[in-house]
């Protein structure tokens, strides 16, 4: 065996740079061999774990965040993979390579190359585990959706309408077991593997999935651990536990589309404790050198997202106008990842209406925060898009595209909840059961010396010059101009349902009244004409 590394393919800013070794193959390499390598340039170092891809073969990945000469030099407990060094070159980023996602504006995301970001997810669990045909059928329906971001899971899933097996198994199968869904999420299915050893055709397949979603512009939500599990993969030993979360990130952290969600519903899994999950945590952020997204979804009580390494609050709760409660709580951007899913089977969350999701998508944006879509419509082959990806047949996708077009066409910083307005002030006092008047009624802070106008629905903003204003389910025939005084805006009513924009004025003051058709699902937009 040389020590020597070869590279695959040119080196160019926030894509991928992978060395492969060749090194041992007899005993258990995933556990016997220890692989690492500094990259440095100047005074920097970036130090990124190494993995076994099987083979005899080792590989390295880096995601380079500047261009330029970078060396690097491997350290190993095996001689053939210590102390090989070399060096290349960083060219300038190719088209669409923006890099990881950022937490932006506190509240917000943007690529680390500052390219905006807009968060709109959906969710198709195991869609990456369907078999060629439906999982390219998959890919090409995201291509024409208007989604930037998919909620996936690293394992199978095992839930009503997942009981066929998928074509590989992250560790090698020892025996056989049932696959029939029996209401139990756990239990005794028969399943043994062999937890020591990894099966890297599994998590090649992935790494593809992956990156043929970021060539179309999709992040890759990954869900590390979940409870729907007839496999065991949910009740690993700690040390598996651990070891499964260093060979995971030391594959992906190198891919610039990859977030990291501890889990689904984290609280569903009784046999990981509190003090594991801060565990996980950490590991998954010690080991990723390139500082992806990091989040943990829940199903009842929430995560504590003031977890100082939790980059943004990952939620599921219908009540999306919460959104900005959540902001102001854990100080930090709010996706609300499960709001319940459009479609029509038997569960509760499964059976939302597309108006429905389309609100919840509005209630969310003008708060300040960002929602996920889903859809469970039931059909003879059992192919939910929730679980299997394939189609989209519901009614939201389009009314979702339409409000992305709006969103883009907004403000680049995002946009923040108006603070005065009575949605607002309610949700902040915790409904109106806890209503102060007082509080209510009263002008906010710097508006003391403001006119008067009445400004009750939820209003999204970027100050002095962008408001969005969404009525929901309510048909109003008037609302008061609650801008900024001495300042003018057009006004754009806007029907998120029929996906129209007409023009009501040209120019608008503060304490303006305007007069329109009454009808659900109406928003005003105001963009300021003075300015």
């Amino acid at each position: 065996m040389t020590r020597i590394a070869t590279a695959t393919g040119d080196a160019s800013l926030w894509a991928t740079y992978e060395l492969t070794l060749t090194g041992p193959s007899e005993g258990n390499p995933f556990q016997d061999v220890e692989l690492r390598a500094s990259f440095t340039q100047g005074d920097r170092v970036v130090r990124v774990n190494g993995f076994y891809d099987g083979d005899g073969s080792y590989k390295l990945r880096f995601l380079p965040d500047t261009t330029g000469t970078w060396s690097y030099t491997t350290s190993s407990n095996v001689s053939a993979l210590d102390q090989v060094s070399g060096s290349f070159e960083v060219g300038a980023a190719k088209p669409g390579h923006h890099g990881p996602v950022r937490v932006s504006n506190r509240h917000h995301f943007r690529y680390a190359d500052g390219t905006r970001y807009i968060n709109i997810g959906t969710t198709a669990y195991v869609w990456n585990l369907q078999g060629d045909a439906v999982e390219e059928e998959t890919l090409a329906t995201l291509a024409e959706a208007p989604f930037t971001k998919i909620r996936m899971c690293v394992f199978p899933k095992h839930y009503r309408y997942n009981q066929n097996e998928p074509d590989r198994y992250p560790f090698p199968l020892v025996k056989q077991g049932s696959s029939e869904w029996t209401g139990s999420f756990r239990g005794e299915y028969g399943w043994e593997f062999d937890f020591e050893r990894f099966e890297p055709d599994y998590f090649r397949h992935l790494e593809k999935r992956i990156n043929q979603l970021a060539k179309i512009g999709v992040e890759a939500d990954l869900i590390i651990f979940h409870p729907y599990d007839r496999w065991g993969f949910s009740t690993m030993t700690p040390a598996q536990d651990d070891r499964y979360l260093k060979y995971l990130t030391a594959r992906l952290s190198a891919l610039p589309n990859v977030w990291w969600s501890m889990a689904n519903e984290y609280d569903l899994m009784p046999s990981k404790t509190m003090a594991d999950w801060d565990r996980f945590i950490h590991i998954v952020s010690d080991n990723d050198p390139h500082g992806h997204l990091l989040s943990v979804h829940n199903c009842f009580a929430f995560y504590d997202h003031n977890h100082p390494r939790i980059t943004h609050s990952s939620i599921q709760r219908s009540a999306a106008n919460q959104t900005a409660l959540w902001r102001e709580k854990f100080g930090k951007p709010v996706s609300i990842d499960e709001c319940c899913y459009e479609g029509d089977i038997g569960e509760l969350w499964g059976n939302i209406s597309a108006k429905k999701m389309v609100r919840r998508f509005w209630d969310g944006t003008v708060n300040g925060g960002y929602v996920t879509h889903g859809e469970t419509y039931y059909n003879d082959e059992e192919k939910l898009w929730w679980a299997k990806g394939g189609k989209l047949v519901g009614e939201s996708v389009a009314r979702i595209a339409f409000l992305k077009r709006i969103l883009e066409e907004g403000p680049d910083e995002g946009l923040d909840p108006v603070k005065s307005t009575g949605a607002y002030r309610v949700t902040m006092m915790g409904g109106l059961d806890n209503v102060v008047m007082q509080q209510l009624f009263s002008p906010a802070a710097g508006e003391e010396d403001w006119p008067r106008a009445q400004a009750w629905w939820a209003t999204a903003r970027q100050a002095h010059r962008y408001y969005l204003v969404y009525m929901g389910e309510n048909q109003p025939s008037e609302l008061d101009v609650a801008v900024p005084p001495g300042e003018k805006y057009s006004a754009t009513l806007i029907d998120t349902w029929n996906m129209t924009e007409t023009k009501l004025a040209d120019s608008v003051e503060r304490g303006d009244r305007l007069n329109f058709e009454p009808k659900p699902y109406l928003a005003m937009l105001f963009k300021r004409v003075d300015g």
